[in-house]
């Protein structure tokens, strides 16, 4: 399994909260709907600049990315929707080898 993680920021809390919205209601079903997808988190946190967001997301393999996002598979894809609102965004995604996977209370 695959991890990919990416982070984007926001000026405002006005821009944060409708960020949150596209996120939940837009962007991770879209997201969510590619084969190989196996789920995905969304964080946030306020910082004095701003509120920065996290989201990671999980993948049967590096090819179910590469069909996500193309064969420059760490290039950040941020529909336009989000690019309105977020001020700045990691250009390229981090991705990790899921080496363990516990449920809690084990």
């Amino acid at each position: 399994m695959i991890a990919r993680w990416w982070r984007g920021w926001t000026a405002t809390q006005e821009n944060a909260d409708a960020y949150e919205e596209l996120l939940k209601t837009t962007i991770l079903p879209w997201v969510g709907s590619h084969d190989g997808h196996r789920g995905s988190y969304l964080v946030r946190r306020n910082r004095e600049d701003g509120v920065e967001f996290a989201t990671l997301t999980l993948w049967d393999s590096l090819d179910s990315v590469k069909a996500f996002a193309g064969e420059d598979y760490d290039v950040a894809v941020v529909p336009e929707p989000a690019r309105a609102v977020l001020s700045r965004w990691d250009e390229r995604s981090l991705h990790y080898d899921v080496v363990d996977e516990r449920p809690a209370g084990s």
